[in-house]
């Protein structure tokens, strides 16, 4: 399969722009690529002990997150195999690019990189919706280092995103219909609960304690409390210097 050449055009731009950046810039444009892949991995691990404390749904997004991550890779990677476009490293003529080129064989619709984070950064936003405002842009900043150093297309990496973000979430979402009963039922056992944490805790439990029941008796002291007021109409002397009695019959 052949590049478009608009794409190509534009892969044209973005090399040479890259190769007239300071050299720090490309080696953290190099090893950024990889390095992001990481961050995720860190990311899926905080996820998973933030959902410990949430109910069995959230830990089973949680716990779906790497599979659907897993499963967009696999429709990437499947997906190059029949379609079997070069390397632009290899096919535009006078290409210039920071990272190595892949050897032969390795090809490049659609990206691979740009389709694992932009499945991780769907999966975690599916799970833990306070986090797309990082773990998006960061996902697209990743898709775009693979055309800066020189190893894609911009169309490689537009493809494998739209992959990873249509994707990992269709699979994290029936995935966890699984996983969420499952979780539930490893809560109550002891390695299941240290592992999955105990989930969301009960409203209005104390922590000392369970909560009294309705229909236990008073506390122990309660009758103490109340036995002496009544006997306060014998033993407070009234304003007349007498003691009040109780009330009875007359003689």
């Amino acid at each position: 399969m052949g590049a478009p050449d608009f794409s190509a055009d534009l892969y044209r731009e973005i090399t040479d722009f890259a190769q007239g950046t300071p050299s720090w810039v490309h080696e953290a444009a190099d090893v950024g690529t990889d390095a992001g892949l990481l961050l995720f991995a860190v990311l899926f691990v905080v996820g998973w002990w933030r959902a410990r404390g949430l109910d069995a749904r959230a830990m089973g997004l949680a716990l779906a997150a790497p599979f659907a991550v897993v499963s967009a890779y696999l429709v990437s990677e499947v997906s190059k195999s029949f379609i079997e476009e070069e390397r632009p490293c290899r096919a535009v003529a006078g290409a210039v690019h920071i990272a190595a080129c892949p050897p032969q064989g390795d090809w490049s619709f659609p990206s691979n990189h740009a389709t694992i984070a932009a499945a991780s950064a769907a999966a975690i936003v599916v799970a833990w919706r306070a986090m797309a405002p990082v773990v998006l842009p960061l996902a697209a900043l990743m898709a775009f280092s693979r055309v800066f150093v020189g190893v894609h297309y911009p169309h490689d990496v537009a493809a494998g995103f739209l992959v990873g973000v249509v994707v990992a979430p269709v699979v994290a979402l029936v995935l966890v219909r699984v996983l969420g009963p499952l979780v539930t039922s490893l809560r109550g056992v002891a390695a299941g609960a240290v592992l999955l944490g105990a989930g969301p805790a009960v409203a209005g439990a104390p922590l000392g304690g369970p909560l009294p029941h309705a229909g236990m008796g008073a506390p122990a002291g309660a009758a103490q409390v109340n036995a002496p007021l009544e006997d306060a109409a014998v033993t407070m002397p009234d304003v007349m210097g007498g003691v009040t009695r109780r009330q009875g019959p007359l003689p």
